[in-house]
């Protein structure tokens, strides 16, 4: 078993990546089966992933994220995206997905909907604020995987989403991006690599309540 936590040690925001380096693909998708495992409020897993293998986009992308060189370099560029709409339908689909996998019927979840509708009833901006907040969970998550895999990964806020999205033609997939987080592999030349990692004592951040 890997010690997570000499992991969570190695792990830092890439700022350079070795483009050179690529996770193989069978690596890749062990990664995206762990990020799917990832918590949810109610396992409604508000979200969407799409990963960007197209050179040119990747390029284009640059200035979208302040010039963050991140995006090209590494070696896989995922997009996390919420969806644009959660209605009734969202809902319904959640709840089938539910009744596929443990041989359920709908109605003997009526009462499990009814719950979750309060979701729908949200005001749009709520409800976005809400699926912003499982796809972070998500990116915990991920940032977790890559360090136990010892995959290097670099969580980006800094990045115009609108922009994003006409490029990626994302409003016809029915998504919103909320963060980017190129993988890869950490180049020799990245000063950052081999930083101390600055945190908060315990005795600081952690309150015991007895």
């Amino acid at each position: 078993m890997s010690n997570i936590i000499e992991s969570l040690e190695w792990r830092y925001a890439c700022k350079e990546f070795d483009a050179s380096k690529k996770i193989e693909e069978k690596t890749f998708q062990k990664l995206m089966d762990g990020l799917i495992l990832s918590a949810s409020s109610y396992g409604a897993q508000p979200w969407e992933f799409v990963i960007v293998e197209n050179k040119d986009l990747r390029e284009q992308m640059v200035p979208l994220s302040y010039n963050q060189a991140q995006v090209k370099d590494a070696s896989h560029l995922i997009v996390m995206c919420r969806p644009n709409t959660i209605d009734e339908k969202f809902i319904d689909g959640y709840i089938q997905n539910v009744c596929d996998v443990r041989s359920q019927e709908p109605q003997e979840l009526e009462g499990f909907k009814k719950m979750l509708m309060y979701i729908v009833k949200k005001s749009d901006e709520d409800k976005a604020n809400w699926a912003k907040n499982q796809v972070y969970i998500a990116l915990g998550n991920l940032l977790t995987i890559c360090a136990d895999m010892k995959i290097d990964s670099c969580p980006m806020e800094g990045f115009v989403p609108s922009k994003v999205d006409e490029l990626l033609g994302l409003e016809k997939l029915g998504l919103k991006s909320v963060l980017l987080c190129p993988v890869g592999y950490r180049a020799d030349s990245d000063k950052y690599a081999n930083l101390k990692k600055v945190r908060h004592p315990s005795s600081k951040i952690i309150k015991v309540i007895s």
